[in-house]
């Protein structure tokens, strides 16, 4: 997704991609959410930054460290449901906190950082 404020979407460092957050919305438009609530919009999100992460050259099994941003830390343990459809072992570390809005009304935001092996050379 191209931003819409002043910032990259995804960034390398080394071995290192780090994705900015993603939201729940419909590719190519930026305010335009999935129905559902948040499982559905935390599925879309996903979606999204793993497209961002093939741009990088990373996939999602390539993510090693997670940022989960929720509205309702409630609905948590449905948005783990979501999480275990996406990621397999090993998962990554992740972080889930519970805030009190944002960007456009949506639900979720997920932040990734992947590690993504020189040629020739193993994982993490």
């Amino acid at each position: 997704m191209a931003p819409t404020r002043p910032y990259s979407t995804w960034r390398n460092a080394g071995p290192l991609v780090v994705i900015s957050g993603q939201l729940g919305v419909v590719p190519a438009e930026v305010t335009t959410f999935v129905d559902g609530g948040a499982t559905e919009q935390l599925r879309q999100a996903l979606a999204n930054a793993r497209t961002v992460l093939g741009e990088a050259g990373a996939s999602l099994s390539d993510v090693i460290k997670a940022t989960l941003f929720v509205v309702d830390i409630s609905e948590l343990a449905a948005l783990n449901e979501v999480w275990l459809d996406t990621f397999s072992d090993p998962l990554p570390t992740r972080t889930a906190v519970e805030v009190r809005a944002l960007p456009y009304g949506a639900l979720v935001e997920v932040e990734l950082w992947a590690h993504v092996a020189p040629a020739g050379h193993g994982g993490v």
